[in-house]
This record gives structure tokens, sequence and C-alpha cells, in this order.
């Protein structure tokens, strides 16, 4: 191995533990709420029949910010670069999360979640791409996977966090991370292939060609519904564990902060076999397949434990979260699946638009509750996205292996491809 090999391979490992520390700050910032909703709610004055519903309103107002974020920090990577984006979305994430320590009414509340879901909406999709568009395409499921499963780990960080500490300083010890990871990532480079398709002469960051393309438009909408189950089991059926366990006669009240912690535990183990089932099989399809059969199986189980106990809950936690542990695979297929003039645009908006799916996802899980009941909608809910999932994997093609060295390019249909050198 030459010198400068050396140095590469350094560069590269530094990117990933970069990204890797990146995204668990921004799985911290991201599921902090959750973990400390009712005590937060609690001392802002919230009523204890308005707990659920406040609650929906405020995380609905954070997974708005990802969806604007998305799309405002996907065009940034494409425009500007990746590297933009890892510095711009932390800054405001990690002052908006200082400043939820400080709020005192429900609309502060969802305020302040907003701008944090807006920061929060550019961590992964760049990190993704950056490292996606420098590791080898035989290897960089690897190196995808272990920015998911270093990242994941945030979440037990942020429930151990509110287990000893106030929600306030809670709050205060997300944003404090994050102004730290600055820091790291002031020796990150920048994409190659980004650099190169700065000199092309095709549209870089422009959200239109996704729509512009019949086929390209359903490709875009397949890679979003394949990780919507995920999103669903985390936003609702455990954050909602308190009342879901109400109405399965918990022996005791379920804590939503130890759910969200087992269940990231869960998915970040998922996360590492669903990567090595991938290169095993060389197919993140069959993949994403088996771990959704998983997350069906598990959430029937949870649903049917009458008489759950604390310990059961966290058993079941860690089973559903290791069920949906396809998040690095799923982010990953969608960064595969387009070129380099877009791809920070898709690999952006997908997961915050997942996220972001879960609004239309609590309105209609509410409008079940009312006619069916809690336990009966829950179940409802996830048939019906993990068959629109299955649907949506079998119409997009296999991305393992794939050269990501092409451009988008309208001028090109039907392939709507260019090849670019890097």
């Amino acid at each position: 191995m030459t010198a400068l090999d050396s140095a590469n391979k350094k560069n590269i490992v530094f990117l990933v533990i970069v990204a890797a520390l990146g995204y668990f700050v921004d799985i911290y910032d991201l599921v902090i709420f959750s973990i400390v909703r009712l005590q937060s709610f609690k001392d802002i004055g919230v009523k204890p029949e308005n707990m659920r519903l406040n609650g929906e309103f405020v995380l609905n107002m954070q997974m708005g910010g990802l969806l604007l974020g998305g799309i405002l920090w996907g065009i940034i990577g494409d425009k500007f670069g990746r590297i933009k984006v890892l510095f711009g979305s932390i800054l405001l994430y990690s002052i908006a999360n200082f400043l939820n320590g400080l709020v005192h009414s429900i609309e502060m509340y969802g305020l302040v979640r907003f701008a944090a879901g807006i920061g929060l909406a550019g961590e992964l999709g760049a990190g993704i791409t950056l490292v996606s568009e420098t590791i080898s395409k035989k290897n960089r499921g690897y190196g995808t996977m272990m920015v998911a499963v270093v990242g994941l780990f945030g979440a037990a960080v942020a429930a151990t966090v509110a287990k000893h500490y106030t929600w306030q300083m809670a709050y205060f010890v997300g944003g404090g991370l994050g102004f730290l990871l600055l820091l790291l990532r002031a020796g990150t480079f920048e994409s190659g292939m980004f650099k190169e398709a700065k000199h092309a002469n095709v549209s870089r960051g422009n959200m239109l060609m996704l729509f512009t393309s019949r086929k390209r438009f359903f490709k875009y909408l397949y890679c979003i519904l394949i990780g919507a189950p995920l999103w669903y089991v985390v936003g609702i059926l455990v954050t909602q564990a308190p009342e879901i366990g109400k109405a399965l006669h918990a022996t005791t009240v379920l804590s939503a902060g130890t759910g969200i912690l087992y269940t990231y535990f869960g998915i970040a183990a998922g996360d590492l076999v669903a990567g090595l089932l991938a290169q095993f099989t060389k197919s993140r399809k069959l993949t994403m397949m088996v771990f959704h059969v998983l997350s069906l199986i598990s959430v029937f189980v949870y649903l049917q434990s009458t008489n759950i106990s604390a310990q059961q809950f966290i058993w079941l936690c860690l089973f559903m979260g290791f069920s949906c542990g396809y998040w690095a695979t799923f982010v990953t297929i969608a960064s595969e699946q387009f070129g380099t003039n877009i791809r920070a645009t898709v690999t952006t908006t997908v997961p915050n638009f997942v996220r972001g799916a879960l609004i239309p996802i609590t309105y209609g899980f509410e409008k079940l509750v009312a006619n069916y009941g809690i336990i009966t909608s829950a179940r409802a809910m996830m048939v019906l996205l993990v068959v629109i999932a299955f649907f949506s994997i079998n119409q997009l093609k296999e991305s393992f292996g794939k050269d990501l060295d092409y451009m988008e390019d309208d001028q090109h249909e039907p392939n709507s491809t260019t090849a670019i050198n890097v």
C-alpha cells in the first residue's frame, strides 16, 4: 500500500466516523421529544387528557420541519456541496435544541420543534450521500451500515440523559453535542463525484427533475414508501406506549422513553444484521422484504400482549426495533437509485418524507381509532403500510453494486442518465 493509498484510507475512515457521530447527535435530537413528552408537558401545564393529542401536534410540527428541511438541504447539497449541509444543518438543530429547554407553552414547543426538524433533516442524507460516493461500490454498504449503527445509539444516550436529568437538561445536552461535533467536521472533505458534477452541463439540485419524468417520479415515490412502516412503529406504536398499554391492560404504565431506548437498541442491531445480509446476498431488495415480514410479526405480537408487563414491553420493543432495522439499507437504496446531480436531494428528502409521512399516517390512524379503537386501528394501519412497502420494493431495480458515477439528464430520455468520469 502506497502512502497515498494509506492517506486516502484514513480519510475515508475519518469521514465515516464523522458521519456516524453526526447521525448519533441527529438521532438524539430527533427522539428526545418522544422520550420527555409526558414530563415536559406536565411541567408546562398540559392536562392529562390532552397529553396524547398535544403530543401528536408537537411531533407533527417536528415532522413538518423535516419535510421542509429535507427539500432545502437536499437542494443545497447538490448545488453547493454535501459538506455545506453537514455544517449548516447541525448548527440549526443544535441552536433549536437549546431553545427547546426554555419553552413554556404548547405553541412555543411546536414552533421550536419545527425549527429543529428543519435542521435535523439534513444530517442523514448528506452523510449517506458523502459516504456512498466516497467508498467503493463493493464496500459502500459497510460504510452506510456503520453510520446507521453508531448513529442509532444516540437514542440510547437520549433516554439515559432524560432518565437522570431534567427534560430541560436533556435538550441542552443535545444542543451541546451538536456544537462539539462542529469542531470535528473541520477536517472533512467533499465528494469527488460532486466536484466532477460541478463541471458538467446538467442541472444540479433541481427537484423538479423528479417530477418531469414519470419513471423517475414513481421510482422516487417507491423509495419513500418502502420506509414508512418504521416511523409508524417508532412515532405511534412506541411513542404512544402509555395509551396502548392502557388498552392492553398493562400491569403498569408503559414508558415511552424506555420504549424508545430499547427500540433503538433493536434498530441498531437490526441495521447491523440487515447490512451484513445485504452484503452476503448481494440484494438490498431481499433484505428489505425479510425485515418487513419480521416487523409485521413483531407488531402483531405487541398488539395482542394483554396484561403486558414492563419487562415484556422492553423485550417487544427490542423485537420491533430489530425487525425495523432496515433504515441504513433503505436510505442506501434511495441513494443508489439516482444520479450524482440530484443524489443529495433524493437521499436527504426521502428519509425526511418518510418521517413526514407520519403526519398523514397519524391522521388516518386517528380516524380509525375513533371508529374501531386503538388496538384494531394499530393493526390495520401496520398491515396497510407493509403491503404498500412490499409493492414498492418490487417496483424498484436491485441497486447492490451499482456504479454511481452518472448523472440524471432530462435530455437523454428514456434512460435519463449521463455517465461521468470520477
